[in-house]
């Protein structure tokens, strides 16, 4: 049965797209066959796998949680291959409303779900910079969760908020989701503050912080201007080695 990892956090900006794009192609690319989820309303992590988010076929994640669509008709193919993505689409941004009226909403998408989970070994979830219906959804469905955390003082306020939510789902739809790990992104070793803020929060959360960080890279940023994550952009790029080595550190935690 494959792992499902949401990738969360509340604050835009983090790297959380970046994340789930660039961890699952990594995995893909060690041949683990790897599902990505588009569950923002921006659908960045569609366009950054160069699928159109405004193709309207109307296989999108939208018509999953709405239950006008199957999951499994859904999946589309990537130019990677072990690597499939459920892509979004900005009619997204409406299925909270949409959702009010249905029994069990939080719990639409672990059904969907459970019907293909055994086709993949990874399943990785981009939730939107929120934390509505959708990523509660997310969150209820998936094993774990990975929080993507720039290492700035800003970017630490709203963790406790996303872990209270966490303890939330976790007491009353999914007690056995689990903190894969904090993930140092955007890290640039020269700034003290930079330092000093990945050394407090190991401090604080010690073996819950991944080893790996991903520092700052231009051809990280540039690659989702291309369609491409940053191995088939720059397979030479800090940003590629980065990526690689935090995929290895997830199979060997799970292993």
């Amino acid at each position: 049965m494959g792992k499902v990892i949401a990738i969360a956090n509340q604050k835009g900006g983090v790297g959380k797209t970046t994340t789930a794009i660039n961890l699952a192609a990594s995995l893909a690319v060690m041949e683990h066959k790897t599902l990505v989820i588009d569950a923002d309303p921006q659908a960045n992590a569609t366009s950054g796998l160069n699928l159109n988010p405004y193709s309207g076929d109307g296989n999108t994640l939208y018509e999953v949680l709405i239950g006008q669509k199957k999951i499994e008709d859904t999946v589309q193919d990537t130019e990677i291959e072990f690597l499939k993505v459920i892509p979004s689409h900005i009619n997204l941004v409406g299925a909270e409303i949409e959702m009010l009226n249905i029994d069990d909403r939080e719990s639409v998408l672990i059904g969907e779900l459970s019907r293909i989970r055994d086709s993949y070994e990874y399943i990785i979830m981009d939730c939107a910079p929120s934390l509505g219906l959708i990523t509660v959804n997310a969150l209820t469905a998936s094993d774990s969760v990975i929080i993507p955390v720039q290492p700035e003082f800003f970017a630490l306020e709203g963790l406790g908020k996303l872990l209270n939510t966490i303890q939330l789902v976790q007491s009353k739809l999914n007690p056995a989701l689990k903190i894969e790990g904090f993930l140092f992104t955007m890290f640039d070793s020269r700034l003290r503050l930079h330092n000093q803020v990945v050394e407090d929060v190991k401090n604080h959360f010690q073996n819950m912080v991944f080893e790996t960080v991903i520092t700052r890279n231009i051809r990280l940023s540039e690659a989702p201007s291309f369609g491409k994550p940053v191995i088939f952009y720059d397979a030479g790029s800090t940003g590629a080695f980065n990526y690689l080595a935090l995929a290895e550190e997830l199979i060997k935690k799970n292993s």
